[in-house]
């Protein structure tokens, strides 16, 4: 069976049992946080996903990093997956929960990509583009810098990408030419 499935499930049992005891922004926000846990502490990841660390130990570490800095839903919810031997996907999880909750709260993620970073006008302004553009109640943005993209910027929102960067209008007018 696909992960997105199989994570998909997790989620989905996780966020009713949160909606069922009112937890959900605590259960999101514990998602949230495990997910930028990962992302900077590469090791933990490897460990989670590594086949051959047994899941008793896996459990140990997950405890260890979040015991008390988590409700104890999450807590009990990572102890089942790991009983499952599911540690492996538990940041699909996540992710799968994460869009759970944005749906229900109309809310849309978007990630910018400029040269420099944002100003509050300039947030402000891509903030209402995406609410614009795809009707979303809320708007999480995430700002990237890439001074490769020459200027302009470059807006993701889902699976759709805005390309206005100077770098990409240079290899559209080289393509013409070269044409």
């Amino acid at each position: 069976m696909a992960v997105s499935t199989v994570a998909f499930r997790y989620a989905k049992s996780l966020f009713d049992l949160a909606q069922e005891k009112g937890l959900t922004e605590d259960i999101q926000n514990d998602m949230l946080f495990f997910k930028r846990t990962l992302a900077e502490n590469r090791q933990l990841a490897l460990v989670l996903k590594n086949p051959i660390v047994r899941s008793e130990k896996k459990n140990q570490v997950v405890n260890a990093v979040f015991g008390g800095r988590i409700n104890p839903l999450s807590m009990a919810f990572f102890g089942i997956v790991a009983r499952k031997n599911r540690e492996a996907i538990v940041d699909a999880i996540a992710d799968q929960f994460i869009r759970l909750y944005d749906e229900s709260k109309g809310i849309k993620r978007a990630t910018v990509t400029t040269t420099v970073p944002l100003t509050d006008e300039l947030r402000t302004a891509f903030k209402a583009l995406v609410t614009k553009s795809t009707g979303a109640k809320g708007v999480e943005l995430e700002e990237q810098t890439n001074p490769n993209l020459i200027g302009g910027y470059v807006l993701r929102i889902g699976d759709e990408q805005l390309d206005a960067s100077l770098r990409s209008q240079l290899n559209e007018l080289k393509l013409e030419f070269l044409s």
